[in-house]
């Protein structure tokens, strides 16, 4: 799916995104990524959601987003609980969604001036 701007921001945005990648401000993307609005994270370490756990949420928490956009993939899985403890314990907002619904929300929250992080686990 190609998503389009609607305005002209130097924030980053997901211009698009596929099976297997995203793209923000145009650049692919195909690997797992935590996209801020003034910030691209590329080297997040989990290669998938089998991968994920509490040390890779601290580092997001270490970001000091509002709020996390867990993007689990193509589809929807939640992590157990105690990895998404340190978001809890740092009292920042966590939301699990499979990858497109991410990227879309993203854009929606960044436009409406909040401080979102979408971290999305890819490949």
């Amino acid at each position: 799916m190609k998503l389009h701007l609607a305005t002209r921001s130097t924030a980053n945005l997901f211009t698009g995104y596929g099976e297997d990648f995203v793209t923000v401000n145009e650049r692919r993307i195909e690997r797992s990524l935590v996209v801020l609005p003034d910030r691209l994270v590329t080297d997040w370490r989990p290669a998938g959601f089998e991968a994920l756990n509490a040390d890779h949420i601290r580092a997001l928490a270490a970001l000091e987003p509002e709020v996390i956009l867990l993007g689990t993939g193509n589809r929807l899985r939640f992590p157990p609980p105690g990895i998404l403890r340190p978001l809890t314990e740092a009292g920042i907002g966590v939301e699990v969604m499979d990858v497109p619904a991410a990227c879309r929300t993203y854009n929606i929250l960044l436009s409406e001036g909040r401080r979102v992080a979408a971290a999305l686990l890819l490949g």
